[in-house]
């Protein structure tokens, strides 16, 4: 058995969009070591004498909208009164204990596939301080975080999956990292290759940032971060940017990335594209 709990702020105002995304978020704990999601508990913080309940009915129509999506069952949860809305769920997976996947089974001369876009998190904050439009967002950011991760790991399992996280608040250098400690091996990082959401660079540039990014940045400062491309300081900070329900980073033989990107594709995980591979070089990252 799996069990995971995770919550979220509300990334954004309109509370079906928070419900589908924070439960997608949850339930990616599961998918990213390869187990099939089963039941889940809706965990609620609300301002009940704040805000309208018809707010809290649709945060929890858009998570149990994603638990059905999911296969799975909600079962009941736990509210409490806070003094802002928070939401997620506590989610019971399933997976043999001989097939489970984690962060640190890379292999030198493996390929690196991430299955979403980055840059969530300075946009959720450059809606909130009006420097972003939210119907910005509507199109193709929100419906990609929404989506389920579980669909790219059915197909990537078919595969020859050596290791799998989901890329969430320490942004993709801060995962890299673990998966790089995970197996004693060095991941190289092709900037050009990384796919980006739609204003995300613009946004640094304005000045927009997150909370998260001086701690992330710290965090991989401390551990033989060789940065070989050179970006701008907007473009770098892209590289610490914290996402809501990111996608998947796959670690696979390199032969075998191809045909995995054009299953991925075929079953509509549109955005999945090779960033990188693991050398087997000291611990660390370099970005080319």
């Amino acid at each position: 058995m799996i069990n995971t709990v995770d919550f979220i702020t509300p990334p954004v105002d309109d509370p079906y969009w928070f419900g589908q995304i924070s439960a997608a978020n949850s339930i990616s704990d599961v998918y990213s070591m390869g187990g099939r999601p089963l039941t889940a508990l809706n965990v609620v913080m609300f301002p009940s004498k704040l805000l309208d309940m018809g707010f809290l009915k649709d945060i929890l129509k858009g998570g149990y909208d994603k638990v059905v999506e999911a296969g799975a069952c909600l079962v009941g949860g736990h509210t409490v009164d806070d003094e802002e809305p928070k939401y997620g769920l506590c989610v019971n997976g399933i997976v043999h204990p001989d097939k489970v996947i984690t962060n640190a089974g890379s292999k030198p001369g493996d390929a690196l596939i991430l299955t979403k876009p980055l840059g969530s998190g300075v946009l959720f904050n450059a809606v909130r301080s009006g420097k972003l439009p939210f119907k910005d967002l509507e199109r193709d950011t929100l419906p990609s975080l929404a989506a389920l991760n579980g669909p790219a790991m059915a197909t990537a399992l078919n595969y020859g999956l050596h290791a799998c996280t989901d890329i969430t608040g320490f942004g993709i250098l801060g995962h890299l990292l673990e998966m790089a400690h995970g197996c004693n091996a060095r991941v190289v990082l092709d900037y050009s290759k990384l796919p980006f959401y739609a204003d995300a660079l613009a946004m640094y540039k304005k000045g927009e940032t997150t909370g998260s990014n001086k701690p992330n940045r710290a965090m991989v400062a401390k551990h033989h971060l060789d940065l070989q491309v050179s970006l701008s300081a907007a473009e770098e900070e892209l590289l610490y940017d914290p996402q809501t329900s990111g996608g998947l980073l796959l670690s696979l033989p390199s032969h075998q990335a191809d045909e995995l990107l054009t299953s991925l594709a075929a079953d509509g995980v549109k955005n999945a594209v090779q960033v990188g591979k693991i050398t087997a070089d000291p611990v660390g990252i370099t970005v080319a």
